[in-house]
């Protein structure tokens, strides 16, 4: 059950995403295609692609966390013992947990002190835009929790057929 609900979020994550840049990508080429064939822009296309950006960072970061994509120095827990590494692992997991928890609630605050303002171009709550916080820590304190034991006891993150996460990093 646990599997399913796992894969389900995944799959709708990844969806999203991919659905979010489309779009994004879609509203920019007819930006620059209208810019240089018209000499008119849409007025709030840059506006638009950006909140998209905000969000898709955020949307991501899990995903990427999930599949250890994240900048990571693994040096240390790689030269001491297996249970000195596995400790040290869990307080990696332990400190990244608090963190999320604790960056949801403050997000979410920043979330309920904005939303009164509007954005200049589409006059879209700027509450909109900065959910885009709360939603993503949320999805990476979920994503570090569905890989943590795994994590903890021998240092793997998530395996996905779609991405390595060395090459990844590594460019």
């Amino acid at each position: 059950m646990l599997d399913r609900i796992e894969r389900i979020l995944v799959a709708g994550n990844r969806w999203l995403l991919i659905l979010l840049l489309l779009a994004m990508a879609c509203i920019v080429f007819a930006n620059v295609v209208l810019r240089y064939t018209t000499g008119d822009s849409i007025v709030w296309a840059e506006e638009v692609a950006r909140h998209m950006m905000i969000w898709v960072t955020f949307l991501g970061a899990g995903l990427v966390l999930r599949f250890g994509g994240h900048v990571a120095i693994d040096n240390l827990h790689r030269s001491v013992s297996a249970r000195k590494a596995q400790a040290m692992r869990g307080f990696v997991v332990l400190i990244l947990a608090i963190f999320f928890a604790v960056m949801t609630v403050t997000s979410s605050q920043y979330v309920y002190a904005t939303r009164f303002q509007t954005t200049a171009a589409t006059d879209i709550p700027i509450s909109y835009i900065y959910g885009a916080m709360p939603v993503g820590f949320v999805l990476m304190l979920i994503h570090l929790l569905f890989i943590a034991r795994g994590y903890i006891t021998a240092g793997n993150f998530a395996e996905s057929d779609e991405m390595d996460a060395d090459a990844a990093a590594s460019i």
